[in-house]
């Protein structure tokens, strides 16, 4: 009941090209109106970035590590309200007053050529539901998401950070404390983007055939 519910919109190809180069362009309205933005680059290698770029502070490079492997991301964040989320959705604002011109050289440096952000469309919304708990029988506080989709099924992701140094020390006291919780490690890794993505990509191809067969 604590949980804050957010709606997840991407934007890409309906045949999912900017995926398949690695970028991803997402939004997301959050509870109380506002909202953020971001450009990633998932995998990325960190040593070819612009040093300057990774002074800024709405930039991130991470490392996401999971059972049976870790991806490094990049990923350029932004602000705006949701209202403006809802009016790109609608169609009644481009997409591309969404993000910062920082934001947008980002992505016209990464996205394949002439892939520009008029191109793309709306995948989703996908709601989920986020928390943030601090266990006590755990030293670090814990990240909680559930991502529904429209048709019935899920993804429960379970996560902690900590600094690059510490990986290994922390992931495996993690693993330890989630196996003593009953979690089985070994379950699909399925990753929220690329099943938002396939989802919707294939409901666009649906409703496109539905159409033409109309």
């Amino acid at each position: 009941m604590e949980a804050q519910p957010r709606q997840a919109f991407f934007f890409d190809t309906p045949d999912l090209a900017l995926n398949r180069a690695g970028v991803v362009v997402r939004a997301r309205r959050i509870q109380g109106g506002d909202a953020d933005t971001v450009i990633k680059l998932r995998p990325v290698d960190p040593s070819t970035l612009d040093p300057e770029l990774r002074r800024s502070a709405a930039f991130k490079v991470e490392v996401d590590v999971m059972p049976g492997g870790f991806v490094c991301s990049a990923s350029y964040k932004g602000v705006c309200s949701g209202q403006e989320v809802l009016d790109v959705s609608s169609g009644a604002m481009p997409l591309r007053k969404l993000f910062s011109r920082e934001q947008r050289d980002f992505y016209d440096a990464h996205a394949p050529a002439g892939l520009t952000m008029d191109k793309l469309v709306v995948l989703g919304p996908t709601f989920l539901l986020k928390a943030r708990h601090q266990p006590k029988d755990f030293d670090r506080r814990i990240t909680v998401e559930m991502w529904l989709y429209p048709d019935g099924s899920r993804i429960l992701e379970i996560s902690t950070k900590c600094l690059p140094d510490e990986t290994f020390q922390v992931g495996t006291e993690f693993k330890v404390y989630l196996a003593g919780k009953g979690i089985v490690l070994g379950a699909d890794q399925s990753a929220k983007t690329k099943t938002s993505l396939e989802f919707f990509s294939a409901q666009l191809q649906q409703e496109k055939q539905e159409a033409t067969a109309g």
